[in-house]
Protein backbone atom coordinates (compact mmCIF):
# COMPACT_ATOMS: atom_id res chain seq x y z
CA UNK A 1 0.00 0.00 0.00
CA UNK A 2 2.83 2.36 0.92
CA UNK A 3 4.52 1.67 -2.43
CA UNK A 4 1.31 2.59 -4.25
CA UNK A 5 1.08 5.88 -2.34
CA UNK A 6 4.68 6.70 -3.21
CA UNK A 7 3.94 6.02 -6.88
CA UNK A 8 0.85 8.27 -6.75
CA UNK A 9 2.80 11.08 -5.10
CA UNK A 10 5.55 10.76 -7.70
CA UNK A 11 3.01 10.92 -10.55
CA UNK A 12 1.30 13.97 -9.04
CA UNK A 13 4.66 15.65 -8.53
CA UNK A 14 5.69 14.97 -12.12
CA UNK A 15 2.40 16.40 -13.35
CA UNK A 16 2.84 19.58 -11.28
CA UNK A 17 6.38 20.02 -12.63
CA UNK A 18 5.06 19.62 -16.19
CA UNK A 19 2.35 22.23 -15.62
CA UNK A 20 4.87 24.66 -14.13
CA UNK A 21 7.28 24.23 -17.05
CA UNK A 22 4.47 24.57 -19.59
CA UNK A 23 3.30 27.89 -18.21
CA UNK A 24 6.86 29.10 -17.78
CA UNK A 25 7.43 28.59 -21.50
CA UNK A 26 4.00 29.75 -22.73
CA UNK A 27 4.33 33.35 -24.05
CA UNK A 28 0.68 34.02 -23.20
CA UNK A 29 0.85 32.82 -19.63
CA UNK A 30 2.39 35.99 -18.19
CA UNK A 31 0.15 38.51 -19.90
CA UNK A 32 -3.04 37.71 -17.99
CA UNK A 33 -3.24 39.76 -14.80
CA UNK A 34 -6.14 40.44 -12.45
CA UNK A 35 -6.57 43.91 -13.97
CA UNK A 36 -6.43 42.64 -17.58
CA UNK A 37 -3.84 42.06 -20.29
CA UNK A 38 -0.35 43.23 -19.39
CA UNK A 39 2.94 43.02 -21.26
CA UNK A 40 6.45 43.83 -20.14
CA UNK A 41 8.00 47.29 -20.07
CA UNK A 42 10.79 46.07 -22.38
CA UNK A 43 8.13 45.18 -24.96
CA UNK A 44 8.40 48.08 -27.40
CA UNK A 45 5.88 49.13 -30.05
CA UNK A 46 6.56 51.89 -32.59
CA UNK A 47 4.26 54.35 -34.37
CA UNK A 48 5.58 55.62 -37.73
CA UNK A 49 4.22 58.65 -39.59
CA UNK A 50 5.40 61.29 -42.07
CA UNK A 51 5.64 65.05 -41.53
CA UNK A 52 6.07 63.98 -37.93
CA UNK A 53 5.68 67.47 -36.49
CA UNK A 54 2.10 67.87 -37.70
CA UNK A 55 -0.46 68.67 -35.01
CA UNK A 56 -2.73 66.05 -36.59
CA UNK A 57 -0.64 63.16 -35.25
CA UNK A 58 -0.94 64.24 -31.60
CA UNK A 59 -4.32 62.59 -31.06
CA UNK A 60 -3.20 59.39 -32.83
CA UNK A 61 -0.11 59.25 -30.61
CA UNK A 62 -2.17 59.96 -27.49
CA UNK A 63 -4.35 56.94 -28.27
CA UNK A 64 -1.22 54.82 -28.87
CA UNK A 65 0.28 55.97 -25.56
CA UNK A 66 -2.96 55.39 -23.66
CA UNK A 67 -3.07 51.81 -24.96
CA UNK A 68 0.59 51.40 -23.98
CA UNK A 69 -0.24 52.50 -20.43
CA UNK A 70 -3.21 50.12 -20.29
CA UNK A 71 -1.11 47.17 -21.50
CA UNK A 72 2.04 48.04 -19.51
CA UNK A 73 4.26 48.21 -22.61
CA UNK A 74 6.56 50.90 -23.95
CA UNK A 75 5.83 52.91 -27.07
CA UNK A 76 7.95 55.03 -29.39
CA UNK A 77 7.08 57.65 -31.99
CA UNK A 78 9.12 58.00 -35.17
CA UNK A 79 8.49 59.49 -38.58
CA UNK A 80 9.79 61.25 -41.65
CA UNK A 81 10.25 64.92 -40.83
CA UNK A 82 9.19 65.97 -44.35
CA UNK A 83 6.59 64.82 -46.86
CA UNK A 84 9.22 62.50 -48.32
CA UNK A 85 8.59 58.84 -49.16
CA UNK A 86 12.31 57.96 -49.21
CA UNK A 87 12.76 59.37 -45.73
CA UNK A 88 9.81 57.35 -44.38
CA UNK A 89 11.20 54.17 -45.95
CA UNK A 90 14.58 54.85 -44.30
CA UNK A 91 12.95 55.43 -40.91
CA UNK A 92 10.93 52.22 -41.25
CA UNK A 93 14.03 50.21 -42.21
CA UNK A 94 15.87 51.52 -39.13
CA UNK A 95 12.97 50.46 -36.91
CA UNK A 96 12.78 46.98 -38.44
CA UNK A 97 16.49 46.49 -37.67
CA UNK A 98 15.72 46.99 -33.96
CA UNK A 99 13.07 44.23 -34.05
CA UNK A 100 10.28 45.85 -32.02
CA UNK A 101 7.23 43.91 -30.84
CA UNK A 102 5.06 45.61 -33.48
CA UNK A 103 4.81 48.61 -35.81
CA UNK A 104 1.86 50.89 -36.60
CA UNK A 105 2.41 52.78 -39.87
CA UNK A 106 0.61 55.60 -41.64
CA UNK A 107 1.79 55.15 -45.20
CA UNK A 108 2.79 58.23 -47.16
CA UNK A 109 2.29 56.31 -50.41
CA UNK A 110 -0.09 53.38 -51.10
CA UNK A 111 2.56 51.46 -53.05
CA UNK A 112 6.09 52.69 -52.33
CA UNK A 113 6.21 51.44 -48.72
CA UNK A 114 4.85 47.96 -49.52
CA UNK A 115 8.23 46.17 -49.94
CA UNK A 116 9.49 47.58 -46.62
CA UNK A 117 6.27 46.72 -44.78
CA UNK A 118 6.50 43.21 -46.22
CA UNK A 119 10.08 42.85 -44.96
CA UNK A 120 8.90 43.65 -41.44
CA UNK A 121 6.13 41.04 -41.67
CA UNK A 122 8.56 38.44 -43.04
CA UNK A 123 10.89 39.18 -40.11
CA UNK A 124 8.08 38.24 -37.73
CA UNK A 125 7.22 41.82 -36.75
CA UNK A 126 3.45 42.41 -36.90
CA UNK A 127 2.43 45.56 -38.78
CA UNK A 128 -0.90 47.36 -38.82
CA UNK A 129 -1.70 50.47 -40.81
CA UNK A 130 -3.63 53.48 -39.60
CA UNK A 131 -4.98 56.64 -41.23
CA UNK A 132 -3.45 55.91 -44.66
CA UNK A 133 -3.05 52.44 -46.11
CA UNK A 134 -0.87 50.30 -48.34
CA UNK A 135 -3.50 47.88 -49.67
CA UNK A 136 -1.14 45.43 -51.37
CA UNK A 137 1.13 44.96 -48.35
CA UNK A 138 1.34 42.21 -45.73
CA UNK A 139 0.10 44.50 -42.97
CA UNK A 140 -2.70 42.84 -41.03
CA UNK A 141 -5.24 45.64 -40.80
CA UNK A 142 -6.04 49.26 -41.68
CA UNK A 143 -7.67 51.42 -39.00
CA UNK A 144 -8.80 54.60 -40.68
CA UNK A 145 -11.58 56.85 -41.73
CA UNK A 146 -13.71 55.45 -44.51
CA UNK A 147 -12.39 58.19 -46.73
CA UNK A 148 -14.84 57.67 -49.57
CA UNK A 149 -17.70 58.17 -47.13
CA UNK A 150 -15.94 61.21 -45.66
CA UNK A 151 -15.70 62.74 -49.13
CA UNK A 152 -19.37 62.01 -49.68
CA UNK A 153 -20.22 63.68 -46.35
CA UNK A 154 -18.23 66.74 -47.43
CA UNK A 155 -20.20 66.84 -50.70
CA UNK A 156 -23.52 66.70 -48.85
CA UNK A 157 -22.44 69.53 -46.57
CA UNK A 158 -21.14 71.57 -49.53
CA UNK A 159 -24.46 71.15 -51.34
CA UNK A 160 -26.27 72.41 -48.26
CA UNK A 161 -23.97 75.44 -47.95
CA UNK A 162 -24.05 76.30 -51.67
CA UNK A 163 -27.80 75.94 -52.10
CA UNK A 164 -27.39 72.77 -54.20
CA UNK A 165 -25.95 74.66 -57.18
CA UNK A 166 -22.77 76.23 -58.52
CA UNK A 167 -19.14 75.43 -59.30
CA UNK A 168 -16.90 73.85 -56.69
CA UNK A 169 -13.26 72.78 -56.54
CA UNK A 170 -11.08 70.35 -54.60
CA UNK A 171 -7.58 70.92 -53.20
CA UNK A 172 -5.84 67.65 -52.35
CA UNK A 173 -2.69 65.47 -52.25
CA UNK A 174 -2.93 63.29 -55.39
CA UNK A 175 -0.37 60.63 -54.43
CA UNK A 176 -1.93 59.47 -51.16
CA UNK A 177 -4.63 56.79 -51.03
CA UNK A 178 -6.78 58.36 -48.32
CA UNK A 179 -6.90 61.68 -50.18
CA UNK A 180 -7.71 59.96 -53.47
CA UNK A 181 -10.67 58.26 -51.79
CA UNK A 182 -11.92 61.55 -50.32
CA UNK A 183 -11.81 63.19 -53.73
CA UNK A 184 -13.61 60.27 -55.36
CA UNK A 185 -16.36 60.28 -52.72
CA UNK A 186 -16.83 64.03 -53.11
CA UNK A 187 -16.86 64.04 -56.93
CA UNK A 188 -19.16 61.06 -57.35
CA UNK A 189 -21.65 62.36 -54.78
CA UNK A 190 -21.81 65.77 -56.47
CA UNK A 191 -22.18 64.15 -59.90
CA UNK A 192 -24.81 61.63 -58.86
CA UNK A 193 -26.90 63.70 -56.44
CA UNK A 194 -26.58 67.35 -57.45
CA UNK A 195 -26.96 67.98 -61.21
CA UNK A 196 -26.88 71.77 -60.76
CA UNK A 197 -23.40 71.53 -59.22
CA UNK A 198 -20.11 70.85 -60.98
CA UNK A 199 -16.57 70.08 -59.82
CA UNK A 200 -14.56 72.41 -62.09
CA UNK A 201 -11.05 71.75 -60.72
CA UNK A 202 -9.07 69.24 -58.67
CA UNK A 203 -5.66 70.67 -57.79
CA UNK A 204 -2.56 69.63 -55.85
CA UNK A 205 -2.07 71.74 -52.71
CA UNK A 206 1.13 69.81 -51.86
CA UNK A 207 0.10 69.64 -48.19
CA UNK A 208 1.37 73.21 -47.86
CA UNK A 209 -0.59 76.32 -46.88
CA UNK A 210 1.15 78.69 -49.30
CA UNK A 211 0.90 76.30 -52.25
CA UNK A 212 -2.79 75.72 -51.45
CA UNK A 213 -3.40 79.45 -51.20
CA UNK A 214 -1.77 80.11 -54.56
CA UNK A 215 -3.57 77.32 -56.43
CA UNK A 216 -6.89 78.45 -54.91
CA UNK A 217 -6.30 82.02 -56.10
CA UNK A 218 -5.65 80.66 -59.61
CA UNK A 219 -8.88 78.63 -59.56
CA UNK A 220 -10.88 81.60 -58.26
CA UNK A 221 -9.49 83.75 -61.07
CA UNK A 222 -10.42 81.15 -63.68
CA UNK A 223 -13.87 80.61 -62.11
CA UNK A 224 -15.09 83.94 -60.67
CA UNK A 225 -18.40 82.39 -59.56
CA UNK A 226 -16.74 79.57 -57.65
CA UNK A 227 -19.13 78.61 -54.85
CA UNK A 228 -16.93 76.45 -52.68
CA UNK A 229 -13.72 74.50 -52.10
CA UNK A 230 -13.29 71.14 -50.40
CA UNK A 231 -9.79 70.68 -48.98
CA UNK A 232 -8.77 67.11 -48.12
CA UNK A 233 -6.17 68.01 -45.49
CA UNK A 234 -5.77 70.59 -42.73
CA UNK A 235 -2.65 72.51 -43.74
CA UNK A 236 -4.10 73.21 -47.18
CA UNK A 237 -7.36 74.27 -45.54
CA UNK A 238 -5.55 77.13 -43.80
CA UNK A 239 -4.09 78.25 -47.14
CA UNK A 240 -7.49 78.15 -48.86
CA UNK A 241 -8.90 80.19 -45.99
CA UNK A 242 -6.15 82.79 -46.45
CA UNK A 243 -6.93 82.93 -50.18
CA UNK A 244 -10.61 83.53 -49.47
CA UNK A 245 -9.80 86.34 -47.01
CA UNK A 246 -7.56 88.08 -49.55
CA UNK A 247 -10.32 88.57 -52.15
CA UNK A 248 -13.50 90.58 -51.53
CA UNK A 249 -16.59 88.85 -52.89
CA UNK A 250 -20.28 89.58 -52.74
CA UNK A 251 -20.93 85.92 -51.93
CA UNK A 252 -18.51 84.22 -49.49
CA UNK A 253 -16.51 81.19 -50.65
CA UNK A 254 -17.76 78.10 -48.81
CA UNK A 255 -14.77 76.14 -47.53
CA UNK A 256 -14.89 72.63 -46.09
CA UNK A 257 -11.60 71.40 -44.65
CA UNK A 258 -10.38 68.24 -42.94
CA UNK A 259 -9.26 67.59 -39.34
CA UNK A 260 -9.27 69.72 -36.22
CA UNK A 261 -5.95 71.50 -35.82
CA UNK A 262 -6.23 74.77 -33.91
CA UNK A 263 -5.78 76.95 -37.01
CA UNK A 264 -8.73 75.29 -38.71
CA UNK A 265 -10.92 75.57 -35.61
CA UNK A 266 -10.03 79.26 -35.26
CA UNK A 267 -11.02 79.88 -38.89
CA UNK A 268 -14.35 78.16 -38.27
CA UNK A 269 -14.98 80.39 -35.24
CA UNK A 270 -14.26 83.53 -37.28
CA UNK A 271 -16.37 82.30 -40.22
CA UNK A 272 -13.64 81.87 -42.85
CA UNK A 273 -14.01 78.08 -42.99
CA UNK A 274 -17.61 76.83 -42.96
CA UNK A 275 -16.95 73.29 -41.74
CA UNK A 276 -14.34 70.60 -41.26
CA UNK A 277 -14.46 66.83 -40.88
CA UNK A 278 -13.10 65.45 -37.60
CA UNK A 279 -11.59 61.98 -37.75
CA UNK A 280 -11.45 59.35 -34.99
CA UNK A 281 -7.71 59.80 -34.60
CA UNK A 282 -7.48 58.66 -30.96
CA UNK A 283 -9.24 55.42 -31.98
CA UNK A 284 -6.66 54.87 -34.71
CA UNK A 285 -3.77 55.00 -32.26
CA UNK A 286 -5.40 53.14 -29.38
CA UNK A 287 -6.70 50.19 -31.39
CA UNK A 288 -3.55 49.96 -33.52
CA UNK A 289 -1.58 49.13 -30.39
CA UNK A 290 -4.25 46.77 -29.08
CA UNK A 291 -4.15 44.89 -32.39
CA UNK A 292 -0.35 44.73 -32.40
CA UNK A 293 -0.31 43.42 -28.82
CA UNK A 294 -2.75 40.64 -29.70
CA UNK A 295 -0.71 39.71 -32.77
CA UNK A 296 2.59 39.71 -30.87
CA UNK A 297 1.19 37.42 -28.17
CA UNK A 298 -0.71 35.13 -30.53
CA UNK A 299 -4.05 35.98 -28.94
CA UNK A 300 -5.98 36.12 -32.19
CA UNK A 301 -7.91 33.17 -33.59
CA UNK A 302 -6.69 32.07 -36.06
CA UNK A 303 -3.17 32.84 -34.88
CA UNK A 304 -1.03 35.05 -37.17
CA UNK A 305 1.15 32.11 -38.24
CA UNK A 306 -1.91 30.15 -39.38
CA UNK A 307 -3.74 32.75 -41.41
CA UNK A 308 -4.66 30.80 -44.54
CA UNK A 309 -7.63 32.53 -46.14
CA UNK A 310 -8.90 33.98 -42.86
CA UNK A 311 -7.40 37.15 -41.41
CA UNK A 312 -6.74 37.12 -37.65
CA UNK A 313 -7.94 40.76 -37.50
CA UNK A 314 -10.60 42.86 -39.19
CA UNK A 315 -8.95 43.81 -42.48
CA UNK A 316 -10.37 47.33 -42.40
CA UNK A 317 -11.87 49.31 -39.51
CA UNK A 318 -13.78 52.56 -40.01
CA UNK A 319 -12.83 54.86 -37.13
CA UNK A 320 -15.53 57.41 -38.02
CA UNK A 321 -15.96 61.13 -38.83
CA UNK A 322 -18.10 64.00 -37.58
CA UNK A 323 -18.89 67.40 -39.10
CA UNK A 324 -17.56 70.42 -37.19
CA UNK A 325 -19.20 73.82 -37.69
CA UNK A 326 -19.43 77.08 -35.74
CA UNK A 327 -22.25 75.50 -33.71
CA UNK A 328 -20.07 72.78 -32.17
CA UNK A 329 -16.49 73.97 -32.76
CA UNK A 330 -15.77 74.60 -29.06
CA UNK A 331 -16.10 70.87 -28.39
CA UNK A 332 -13.07 70.10 -30.58
CA UNK A 333 -10.42 72.31 -29.02
CA UNK A 334 -7.78 70.38 -27.08
CA UNK A 335 -8.67 70.31 -23.40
Amino acid sequence: MKKMLVVYFLLIGAFLVYVFQYYAKDPQAGIWKEEGLHGEIGENYVMVTFQSGLEYWKSCLKGFEDAGDALNVSVEYRGATQYDVREQITVLEQIIAKKPAGIAVSSIDPYALTPTIDRAAEAGIPVVLFDSGAPGSKAYSLLATNNYNAGAAAAEKMAQLAGRQGEVAVITLPGQQNHQDRVRGFRETIKNNYPAMKVVAVADGKGDSMASKNVTLSIMKAHPKLAGVFVTEATGGIGVGEAAKSIKRSVPLQIISFDTNKGTLDMIKEGTIAATLAQGTWNMGYWSLQYLFHLHHGLTIPAPSKIGDVSPLPVQVDTGVSVVTKDNVENYYAK
